[in-house]
């Protein structure tokens, strides 16, 4: 899940909160109405090929400057891909993929920093970006050296129009075309939480799991997963969290997740699934960054690493 940013390449408040709905959500109509109405069936399983990337709808670029590095964000309208107007956000139908929220960009800097520091490497890593929507984060990893980074959104319309365009802008303008040392494997996957270990390649093998046409991979699972904005909703975090241990390479692997601190109004946020995390006892958990700007309610960044 991912926010909108200002011409001046900041970006706008995160807001769950539209002033202009009756409900007080942004979230699409019906939201809060009433007791809570069972979702729709996900969008199909599916890897989308960066030849699949879409030509019919206008995708634009900006820079955006993080303490010194340029990446560059895609913009495209919601409206135009979806139907939506761009403050929609549908759950199990829509869940704003479109949209780059602060928490992308902490993460972004939270790596750097790490990197700077000398806590993360990422020459030959495995990387997995859930919820990607631009993927700046899985952008970065591709810069700096990583083996493979698969890029996960929930709507196949978002890797189509916004992500596979916005990968490709970022390596072609930050990468030289003889430069083999920074040529990562770059794969695409819709999917919801629930399905995504079927058509990810590299995931742990359960008894009880079939594999889509795919070889389970022995060395099984991503060296890193890089997650920002997907714990808002408090009905996905258990499924999201039996993901991660699908797919984290044990013993080594590590987990950063950006968010808020809570999401006022659904219930969602950092601390209540670092208590998923605390309360199963698998993964530990330290929070690595603290942001407080204004510009939202606390945003966090937390790295998850086997006990």
């Amino acid at each position: 899940m991912e926010a909108n940013t200002s011409a001046t390449g900041r970006p706008d408040p995160f807001r769950l909160f539209d002033e202009k709905s009756q409900s007080g959500f942004g979230f699409g109509s019906g939201f809060l109405d009433g007791p809570e109405k069972p979702l729709p069936p996900p969008p199909p399983s599916v890897e989308v090929l960066p030849s699949q990337v879409s030509s019919n709808v206008e995708f634009n670029v900006e820079p955006i400057d993080l303490d010194g590095l340029t990446l560059l964000k895609g913009r495209v309208s919601t409206k135009e891909v979806f139907g939506l107007s761009n403050s929609d956000l549908i759950p199990g139908k829509y869940e704003g993929g479109l949209k780059l929220w602060e928490g992308s960009l902490d993460l972004v800097k939270t790596l750097s920093s790490e990197m700077q520091s000398g806590k993360l490497s990422w020459t030959g890593k495995r990387v997995l970006e859930l919820g990607c929507g631009h993927g700046l984060p899985g952008i970065f990893a591709c810069l700096k050296g990583a083996q493979a980074v698969h890029f996960q959104d929930f709507n196949a319309e978002v890797l189509q129009c916004l992500t596979i365009p916005n990968v490709n802008a970022n390596i072609q303008q930050n990468l030289s075309a003889t430069d083999d040392n920074n040529s990562a494997e770059v794969r695409f996957f819709a999917s919801d939480w629930n399905e995504a270990h079927l058509i990810l390649p590299h995931v742990h093998a359960d008894d009880d799991d079939t594999k889509k046409g795919q070889t389970v991979d022995q060395a099984a699972g991503y060296d890193i997963i890089l997650m920002a904005e997907t714990v808002y909703s408090v009905s996905t975090l258990p499924s999201l969290y039996k993901l991660i241990k699908k797919c984290l390479c044990s013993p080594h692997g590590i987990v950063y997740l950006a968010a808020k601190k809570h999401y006022f109004g659904v219930g969602g946020g950092s601390r209540r699934f670092i208590s998923i995390v605390e309360k199963d006892g698998v993964l530990a958990a330290s929070l690595v960054s603290e942001v407080t700007d204004g510009s939202s309610n606390v945003r966090e960044v937390w790295k998850l690493h086997f006990r």
